[in-house]
Parts: C-alpha cells; sequence; structure tokens
C-alpha cells in the first residue's frame, strides 16, 4: 500500500457529540465517529455498568480526554 491509499480513506476521530449526547455525548460520540445507533451505545454502556468493573470510572475519565465535536 502507498501513502495515497491511506489518504482515500476518510480520518475517523472519536469526539463527544454535542447533537447526539444524553449526558457527556460520550456514547453519541462513539456512535458517530463507527456508524452504530446510539441507542444501542447507551444500552450496552448502561448494560455494562451492571458488572463488577471500573467502567463509570472509564466514562467520566473519557469525559474529561475526549474533545467535543
Amino acid at each position: 500500500m502507498s501513502l495515497n491509499d491511506y489518504n482515500a480513506y476518510p480520518q475517523r476521530r472519536l469526539h463527544r457529540s454535542r447533537s447526539n449526547r444524553m449526558i457527556a455525548g460520550i456514547c453519541g460520540g462513539l456512535a458517530e465517529t463507527y456508524g452504530w445507533d446510539a441507542t444501542l451505545v447507551r444500552i450496552a454502556v448502561l448494560l455494562s455498568c451492571l458488572l463488577p468493573g471500573p467502567q463509570a470510572l472509564i466514562y467520566f475519565i473519557a469525559w474529561f480526554i475526549i474533545p467535543k465535536d
């Protein structure tokens, strides 16, 4: 692959959504970046928070690290 082949694909950049947000826009931005349904991403995050682990902490860290749209 040449360098021109990489330029043919648009760059996907993870961001927090301003238009598709409920709390911080993390799930909406993730859905926009990868072309997923935002509702399904929100349900997956909610269900994962029911399991033991640092999911809520990761969400709050992402709130401060991921830039806005």
